[in-house]
């Protein structure tokens, strides 16, 4: 299946995990990726994989957090492959996620950080893709979010709340400039096993994640990058402002 040949994509957080594996899906079904990550020697060991199974990509860095970075990797992408249809948004700064307590616990340090990369990071990437999907006469942006949106949690607060911001960001986008042919979807995944995650939890705690899921397995990258690549195509044209979790029914909706 090749639904996006011809077509542009950014996965803005793409060297590892979902990000890698959605960046890997969208070039399968033709689409031209620029994989743009802070961790540029991930990014291009991605882009390696891609074109090594005759895809096309590069690879650039990009810190989120950063408005002159984003500006640069939506500018590069538009002068190396012509324009822009999609872009998936991906990145967060999951390395202080242990330090994010409860409200009176946290530091503001973190609390700020959290939301510079994990919501205003979107709000930057957002505001300088639209510009050239509108160009093309829309196209889609697909954010990353989680279920710390949904439940509630005694810590992750700051997560929590830049995640439920990005539900907001979504529908406004959806809502301003759906009748211009802008898609703007959000895809919430359970527990993921990337490279990271088969790193640090151990059998016992997959078996615990796994049986509160209404699955027989755990999720994978692909499961994700299948949702992104839906959403992105022409098949996903009729779907906008919308949550998709894909969780293994860990939590019905």
């Amino acid at each position: 299946m090749r639904r996006l040949t011809g077509k542009i994509a950014i996965v803005a957080g793409g060297a590892t995990g979902i990000g890698a594996g959605t960046a890997e899906r969208l070039a399968t079904e033709g689409a031209s990726v620029m994989v743009a990550d802070i961790n540029a020697r991930e990014a291009e060991a991605t882009v390696d994989r891609i074109t090594a199974a005759g895809g096309t990509a590069s690879a650039i860095h990009c810190d989120i957090g950063d408005e002159a970075s984003v500006a640069a990797m939506v500018k590069a992408t538009v002068e190396r492959y012509g324009g822009l249809d999609a872009i998936h948004i991906n990145a967060a700064d999951l390395s202080i996620i242990g330090q994010d307590l409860d409200v009176l616990a946290v530091s503001m340090e973190i609390f700020d950080r959290t939301i510079a990369v994990d919501l205003r990071g979107h709000v930057l990437c957002t505001r300088h893709a639209l510009p050239e999907l509108l160009k093309r006469g829309g196209g889609a942006i697909v954010y990353t979010t989680s279920g710390a949106a949904f439940i509630g949690e005694p810590t992750r607060v700051s997560y929590a709340v830049a995640k439920n911001g990005l539900h907001a960001l979504m529908r406004h986008v959806a809502a301003r400039w759906g009748k211009e042919g802008i898609r703007a979807n959000a895809v919430s995944p359970g527990l993921v096993m990337s490279e990271t995650a088969l790193a640090n939890l151990s059998a016992e705690q997959q078996a615990s994640q796994l049986a509160d899921a209404h699955s027989p397995r755990l999720g994978r990258p692909s499961d994700i990058a299948a949702a992104v690549a839906f959403l992105a195509s022409g098949d996903g044209e009729w779907v906008n402002g919308q949550v998709m979790v894909v969780d293994g029914g860990r939590y019905f909706h």
